[in-house]
């Protein structure tokens, strides 16, 4: 559908034939982000737009609309900050975005940037009863202030605006509606309620995003140096052991190696090469059958590695950018002395295979216990994405902390964060049991405390469900029949669960700098 008379250039968007996840044929509309020769005939990289980087491509003409062409508006060029002007065409209707940066260039230790500490609240409480089932109670709700500084939910924009009243007690009821049984868990007597529904998922969620990109973690959300190199994928395919990969996103690898059809590592020391020749001779050399570090969890086949950021620099940055292959949120620093990478993996008789992995500082001012995780593709869909979560909230638990996941979370890893929270919350209303046939009740801070997520993401987690309502005067929450019986499908399919007799972790004192 292309016309050779008509010049199709950086900037220019149309519909690109593509096909959809019901393998059927659909015209969405592209972005053209550079266009290459190949062989006498021209290929267009194209990001189709609403959709997310990861099924940017490559296509021929022939897959182009050329009937429905929008050419780049001319804009007056700006100077940006080096007084220079923009590096690339500007495309219609094109949203002020920001993005990577990516320097690999640079050695030194990035600018930390400072942090403020979560100011500590009163401990609030609520109580949740049940005549029919067992219900937990659910403390005091925080302001809207306090919730949306940490929570990852859109609907907490929406949040409760009132002070939080300490030690407020709620009581649950059960009704009976309809045939359906609905347990009902109260909540503070004289607020009014507000509208706590949810927003879709956006394709890159913004949740949580602070107004300047912090200055750490090991891999640093920061859109402000926008390049037309870092939006396009650049390399092909990753063979890692047995699995062949096609990376998502951009990643700093060496320049020489990007126009390689494939990128050979070592699955046990993530050493990258250029050849199959290569990787042959480097592993008779290679004496690593598991990641480096200490093994302080096994159970079954599955082991997770402990991993300083110091003392394993090397792995530790070649982890980090096979990690950028498959996230986009982020941003590679190679000081990497400040973080502890945990590795899971699954062992046979080869050898330990990485499975995916999760990082977390070492002192974390902001109560974060994950900076960044990722599950390898070929292991996704299958539960590893929850493990990880489960163990970085064991650890929590045995540093007697609560924690949460540094934001912003890409679009899976929120849908994985919010699945693994309701599950877990709900997990807990359900066990309740009433005493002497009097109410069950809980606090918002014993469930926080039990699970070691912070209050914030619990508070968020109940509005998400949108189990919050208002009845006689008090906030209640309610779990209808569906949502029980939907929780006790999911938990059925969950067959991987961390056992905490398997963990051996002594937590180290991080802020005596001998330690380091």
């Amino acid at each position: 559908m292309t016309d050779s008379s008509v010049e199709i250039v950086e900037g220019c968007r149309l519909p690109v034939l593509r096909k959809n996840q019901e393998n059927e044929d659909e015209w969405p509309l592209a972005e053209i982000l550079s266009v290459k020769d190949t062989l006498g005939r021209k290929l267009y990289y194209v990001h189709y737009v609403d959709f997310n980087k990861r099924l940017d491509e490559w296509v021929t003409p022939d897959r182009l609309d050329i009937k429905k062409l929008q050419f780049p508006k001319k804009e007056a060029k700006t100077p940006t900050k080096n007084g220079l002007p923009g590096s690339r065409p500007s495309s219609p209707d094109r949203d002020v975005r920001k993005s990577l940066d990516l320097n690999v260039q640079s050695a030194s230790a990035p600018s930390r940037g400072k942090t403020l500490p979560t100011p500590k609240r009163k401990a609030e409480s609520v109580s949740l009863a049940s005549q029919v089932s067992a219900v937990t109670s659910v403390p005091s709700l925080p302001s809207s202030t306090e919730v949306s500084q940490a929570s990852v939910y859109p609907a907490v924009r929406e949040a409760f605006s009132t002070k939080s009243r300490e030690d407020e007690q709620l009581t649950s009821i059960t009704t009976v509606t309809n045939g359906t049984t609905r347990r009902i868990l109260p909540s503070q007597p004289g607020r009014k309620r507000k509208n706590c529904g949810t927003d879709e998922d956006s394709q890159d969620s913004s949740d949580g995003i602070p107004s300047a990109p912090r200055m750490t973690g090991s891999l640093v959300s920061d859109r402000s140096h926008d390049d037309i190199v870092t939006r396009m994928k650049n390399i092909d395919c990753i063979e890692l052991g047995r699995h062949r990969l096609k990376p998502w996103y951009f990643s700093p690898y060496p320049q020489e190696l990007t126009s390689l059809p494939v990128l050979y590592l070592c699955e046990f020391c993530l050493k990258y090469l250029k050849s199959l020749k290569c990787l042959q001779r480097h592993l008779t050399k290679c004496n690593l059958r598991h990641p480096p570090g200490n093994e302080i969890y096994r159970k079954g086949t599955i082991s997770f590695f402990e991993i300083d950021g110091r003392k394993n620099k090397t792995y530790s940055q070649n982890l980090c950018l096979l990690a950028k292959c498959f996230l986009d949120h982020k941003t590679l620093y190679y000081d990497t002395d400040p973080f502890l990478f945990y590795v899971m993996t699954e062992y046979d008789s080869k050898g330990f295979h990485i499975v995916g992995y999760f990082s977390k500082e070492k002192e974390s001012t902001e109560d974060y216990n994950v900076a960044c995780i990722l599950t390898l593709p070929p292991y996704q869909r299958r539960g590893y994405g929850k493990l990880l979560i489960e163990f970085s909230y064991e650890l929590s638990k045995v540093e007697g902390k609560t924690g949460t996941p540094e934001k912003p979370l890409s679009d899976l890893g929120l849908l994985s964060y919010r699945s693994y929270w309701s599950q877990t919350i709900l997990e807990i209303l359900m066990e309740l049991k009433s005493d002497n046939g009097e109410r069950p009740q809980i606090t918002i801070n014993e469930i926080s405390e039990i699970t070691s997520v912070k209050k914030e993401d619990v508070i968020s987690t109940l509005q998400y469900l949108n189990l919050i309502n208002y009845y006689k005067g008090q906030y209640i929450l309610t779990l209808s029949e569906d949502i029980v019986e939907g929780h006790e499908r999911a938990m059925q399919k969950r067959h991987l669960r961390i056992d905490p007799k398997c963990l051996h972790f002594t937590p180290k004192d991080w802020s005596k700098r001998g330690k380091w």
